[in-house]
């Protein structure tokens, strides 16, 4: 498989995300992108690859889909996986791991499944198993099809490579930054979180408005793989071009320790000169000029915090911004309905439900508060 032959890539996200992504793809220029269960598929070649794990926001891992047969049982799955070229893909000097998930099929072991692959490989191209590599090759057996991925991200793309300190229940990235697509967001207007924990959505916010890659402080999987071309891996990462967004980006938070941290996260990522974090209560917050943003992902019942002070939260946030932030759309991401009714904002009805953290998150949003 040469750097010049197109295949499936696979953009992972989180289930409920997946318009979001495919609409980031497409304003990317990806080819053919197309919505599927927990992703958004486009055609490429590897440099593609390199690109979506350098610019998406919203995707959480990039797969390369080198392979697909139709295996029936283990002694097929043997053979035909010895068939892959391997060598084209893996190096023999750089240790791997195989990972296999089955459904619906007649092969249901998964552990036998992977078991053969990995035997595949090392009688293909020799390269050492390790349970901790960076490069994974995840096999993936539904209805008897084979379907053979390169895990070509290594650590979640969430992972942006510059922030150190996170809050309690933190908001990814990867997450962020799709909410903030679906609240209309383009870079082109402020933004203000009043709960800002370690500051993420600002701080995405900002990147966005100064059109700063998302991966370009971190390495990748695919850095260790055979299809590598580091020359033009560098001309891809190009020097970052940074804009110089004539609207800033404000957090504030009840905690100290909350404010200090987004503060230094900012100071890595390079946008603390658009940022703005200050310790406040909400009863304190008060609208920069705009109108703008408000996006706030609250605590929630089954997270952090008490339900009687959870409902006298989300009613001082919402009486303070009807009372002072007319103008400005307001997205509140929370897990339970009653909670968004707390507030008395005029929300549209809300969008899919999204994981985040192991609970069922939505996004609830105004239109410009009167």
């Amino acid at each position: 498989m040469s750097a010049a032959h197109d295949f499936e890539i696979f953009l992972v996200t989180a289930p409920g995300l997946e318009a979001a992504l495919c609409a980031e793809a497409r304003e990317r220029h990806f080819r053919e992108p197309k919505v599927v269960k927990g992703g958004v598929t486009v055609q490429g070649g590897w440099p593609e690859v390199w690109r979506a794990n350098l610019e998406l926001r919203g995707a959480s891992r990039v797969l390369a889909r080198i392979a697909e047969f139709r295996a029936m049982h283990v002694a097929q799955l043997d053979k035909r996986s010895h068939k892959v070229a391997w060598g084209e893909v893996l190096r023999a000097d750089v240790p791997f791991s195989v990972e296999a998930a089955c459904k619906a099929s007649r092969i249901y072991h998964e552990g036998a499944a992977a078991q053969r692959i990995t035997k595949a490989i090392q009688d293909t191209v020799g390269a050492p198993v390790s349970k901790d590599a960076e490069v994974v090759v995840k096999a993936r057996i539904d209805d008897d099809l084979c379907t053979i991925s390169i895990d070509t991200s290594g650590e979640s793309l969430h992972k942006r490579g510059h922030k150190q300190a996170v809050a309690k229940a933190p908001m990814r990235e990867n997450l962020a930054a799709l909410f903030l697509r679906q609240c209309g967001f383009d870079g082109s207007e402020p933004v203000v979180d009043p709960m800002c924990g370690s500051g993420t959505f600002v701080i995405e916010a900002a990147e966005i408005a100064a059109g700063l890659k998302p991966g370009r402080s971190r390495r990748f999987a695919f850095e260790q793989l055979a299809t590598f071309d580091s020359p033009a891996w560098s001309r891809l990462r190009g020097n970052p071009e940074k804009r110089e967004p004539s609207v800033r980006f404000f957090g504030s938070d009840r905690d100290a320790g909350a404010v200090a941290m987004s503060r230094a996260n900012a100071e890595r990522a390079g946008v603390a000169a658009l940022t703005v974090f200050k310790q406040q209560a909400i009863s304190d917050l008060t609208p920069p000029d705009g109108p703008g943003l408000v996006i706030v992902n609250p605590p929630y019942g089954t997270r952090i915090g008490d339900r009687k002070q959870l409902n006298a939260l989300y009613r001082a946030l919402g009486q303070t911004l009807l009372a002072r932030f007319s103008g400005w759309r307001v997205g509140v991401i929370t897990n339970e309905v009653p909670l968004a009714e707390a507030t008395g904002l005029p929300f549209a009805p809300p969008g899919e439900p999204v994981s985040h953290g192991g609970l069922r998150v939505r996004l609830f949003l105004t239109p410009p508060l009167g």
